[in-house]
């Protein structure tokens, strides 16, 4: 698991005072920055691997605006070219959204996708965790 922990800012919130939803898809991505290390160490765009195929988000509590919340990325599905990313975000120890990523790995200069590596493989293995 990669965990990352932020505090939300005041423009994070929405007229009710909740975390605005357009925020959670933001806050995903950039907790799978530590992922996207496992392809291009050094997130040179250049040498960029991986496209983004479908993401979803199911907000299944309240996060609130003064008080950090914790992002946790998971692995729930390897294939031969792409994973699933399951990610969620925690508050006062509360599940407030769960989203998944699917990625798979891309050759840019062949438009076509690319198996992944028995290295990229066992890493990616070691931050697994079971869907619920």
């Amino acid at each position: 698991m990669f965990s990352q922990t932020l505090t939300p800012a005041f423009y994070d919130t929405d007229g009710l005072g909740h975390i605005n939803n357009t925020r959670l898809p933001q806050w995903f991505e950039g907790a799978r920055n530590d992922l996207f290390r496992i392809f291009t160490p050094d997130l040179d765009t250049k040498k960029w691997e991986l496209i983004m195929a479908r993401i979803e988000v199911d907000f299944v509590g309240e996060l609130f605006y003064g008080r950090d919340v914790e992002i946790r990325t998971f692995i729930c599905k390897i294939g031969n070219s792409s994973f699933t990313v399951l990610q969620e975000a925690w508050q006062d120890g509360k599940l407030g959204a769960r989203g998944k990523a699917y990625m798979v790995r891309y050759d840019f200069a062949n438009g076509c996708a690319q198996s992944l590596t028995a290295e990229q493989k066992a890493t990616l293995e070691v931050h697994f965790k079971e869907e619920a």
